[in-house]
């Protein structure tokens, strides 16, 4: 039975759960918490490093700016793509305001930008806001 690993968003712990045990909805063994909330999860650049380092799920990565227009567009689609895709894949949001080692680290030039990554590896790169059909083509099109 293989497992992953996986971080609890509430208390940040490591999890192994066996991959078709993933849709039975999980509880972190530490804290008792849901492993999966189907919500987007807004990390600082520690964070992000954190589950760079320790999350096997595919990443979804929407980097923004509250003063972006298109960004504030694009929050409800990537929100909702959350709730309808974990736990194929994390959804995580960094604000480049506040997480701009990683900003800088991946050379985001304009925002929105939506990055897939497994580790520490990018996989996609999609730059502006997406329509929610347009994201789920996308993603479908990365198999998550």
């Amino acid at each position: 039975m293989p497992a992953i690993q996986t971080l609890c968003p509430s208390c940040g712990a490591i999890n192994r759960v066996a991959e078709e045990r993933l849709d039975d909805g999980p509880n972190c063994g530490k804290c008792h918490q849901p492993l999966f909330l189907g919500k987007t999860l807004s990390l600082d650049d520690a964070g992000f490093a954190r589950y760079q380092q320790h999350e096997h799920l595919p990443m979804v990565v929407d980097f923004w700016a509250a003063w972006c227009g298109p960004c504030k567009s694009m929050a409800p689609v990537f929100e909702q793509a959350a709730a309808q895709r974990e736990p194929k894949a994390r959804f995580i949001k960094l604000d480049t305001e506040k997480a701009v080692a990683s900003a800088q680290r991946y050379g985001i030039r304009s925002i929105p930008t939506l990055m897939v990554f497994r580790g520490q590896q990018k996989v996609a790169e999609q730059a502006g806001a997406l329509p929610p059909a347009a994201l789920a083509q996308w993603l479908d099109g990365l198999g998550l």
